[in-house]
């Protein structure tokens, strides 16, 4: 694709470390080491603070819509990261393009790399969820599979503005900056301050803090962000992925090993720097403005547009040059030597992206199973040029609406995500969606295998292409 132009204007014993993270098929696997218990500190929640409102500058940020859904990919959603079909119920064909799904508007949406089910968000403030259940990530209080969008009915009464997916546990965020969490809790992902295996309805976080103002989601662990630019961690600790200086592992006795997981959220206090002669410096008075997730890594972008990155450092994904796991969040020094300020950032699974202030985009990592991967920070020369409006990130797939056209490449095995068609699954660099050409499209989000994105129908010849793309009825 040729650059364009751009216009002005619980404990258990735990098997040996692994060298590196999960196999592709088998990333969505609950075959995961467990182990924890519950934190000493303690909230009793009703004494937690009374609620008002977010800000209405902040809500706004999250308001992507009003839109129309498509989806594109694996929609059987049990199969998801399997190898074979044995126990699942229902197969339906891979959607090679892009597909109408329910005549519903929306405001925002939300999946994650390592999942299977998905987060919708209405016109009316009002959470609706679909696809895999099988740890009642989709809040709906059983484990039955969700083939269309349902209604979470526990927070009927609440206006949530954001949500986050992990591997099988659900965050959501509502507008007076709770927290109610669901799903997989065995690593204390949930955070709701205790080892109870799974969390069937949502139920609200341990937390007494400042507001929220984001959630997000590790494929087991989460991440909060509160007003006042402080980050909040909890869950599984084994790559440092909470940034609290640990992974949390510790003997039973001298052939046992088990983990300390944080059952509720606990505040992010160091921040450092290495320099030039490998010493490690802390940096004072961090303020957090935004943060994404990948499965076991985040990075983190403060008030003076620096980013950090910690957790998992298999094949660069930190972007500090090196394969270490960091166990507190660190400066990535090449976007502070480069004088480039970092204004948004973005995960996958083993790889990571950054828009720069000229609008530039930088990945480091690897977004593909063989091949060299980028160490530190390396610019997609394919998008230069390109006005970004939106990223998808999947396991190997990435997607971006970018002056009403749609990019998308990710690595074989694809699975239709990518929206090509079903005579390119797949495509090594970024390609233009050419059936999305023209298209208003404010969001576009990612899960392991299926892509979703939002498109402004009140825009006329999005409308038009729109009304004529295919529907995917369930």
């Amino acid at each position: 694709m040729s650059s364009k132009r751009k216009p002005d204007g619980t404990k258990k014993a735990v098997k040996k470390r692994k060298n590196s993270e999960s196999n592709y098929d088998s990333d969505l696997s609950d075959e995961y080491p467990r182990a924890g218990e519950p934190s000493t500190r303690e909230v009793v929640v009703d004494e937690l603070r009374p609620m008002e409102k977010l800000p209405e500058e902040l809500l706004a940020v999250y308001d992507k819509g009003p839109g129309k859904l498509l989806i594109a990919g694996m929609v059987s959603w049990e199969m998801t990261g399997k190898r074979d079909s044995k126990g699942v119920t229902k197969i339906r064909p891979n959607l090679f393009t892009f597909h109408r799904f329910t005549s519903e508007t929306y405001r925002s949406m939300a999946s994650f790399c390592a999942a299977a089910h998905s987060v919708l968000i209405d016109e009316n403030w009002k959470a609706f969820t679909f696809g895999r259940n099988q740890l009642s990530q989709l809040g709906h209080g059983d484990t039955t599979t969700y083939e269309k969008p349902t209604q979470v009915a526990d927070l009927a009464d609440f206006n949530v503005i954001q949500a986050a997916c992990g591997r099988n546990h659900t965050l959501f965020l509502t507008d007076t900056g709770t927290v109610y969490a669901c799903g997989d809790n065995k690593s204390g992902q949930c955070g709701v301050g205790n080892k109870q295996p799974t969390i069937t309805s949502p139920t609200r976080i341990s937390y007494n803090g400042p507001p929220i103002i984001k959630v997000g989601c590790g494929a087991e662990f989460s991440v909060i962000l509160d007003i006042k630019g402080n980050l909040h961690t909890f869950g599984l600790p084994e790559y440092g992925q909470l940034g609290h200086n640990t992974d949390g592992r510790y003997f039973v006795n001298s052939t046992k090993m088990s983990f300390h997981f944080e059952t509720q959220p606990r505040k992010v206090l160091v921040y450092v720097e290495k320099n030039k002669e490998g010493h490690v410096l802390p940096i004072e008075n961090v303020n957090i403005i935004d943060f994404a997730c990948g499965n076991n890594h985040t990075v983190a972008i403060d008030s003076k547009n620096r980013a950090y990155s910690w957790g998992f450092g298999g094949i660069g994904r930190l972007g500090h040059a090196e394969q270490k796991d960091e166990m507190v969040p660190r400066l990535i020094k090449f976007f502070d030597t480069q004088n480039r300020k970092v204004m948004r950032v973005f995960c996958g699974s083993s790889y990571s992206l950054a828009i720069s202030d000229i609008g530039s985009l930088y990945l480091f990592g690897q977004n593909k199973k063989t091949g060299e991967a980028n160490m530190y920070p390396k610019p997609v020369q394919d998008l230069a040029g390109w006005n970004i409006t939106s990223i998808g990130t999947g396991y190997t797939s990435i997607v971006i609406s970018a002056d009403d056209s749609l990019i998308a490449w990710g690595a074989s095995p694809t699975y239709g995500e990518l929206g090509l068609g079903d005579l390119q699954k797949s495509s090594s660099t970024p390609k233009e969606v050419t059936r999305m050409e023209g298209m208003k499209i404010p969001m576009v989000t990612l899960g392991y295998s299926h892509s979703m994105l939002l498109v402004n129908t009140e825009h006329e010849k999005t409308k038009e292409k729109y009304d004529k793309l295919p529907e995917f009825v369930v």
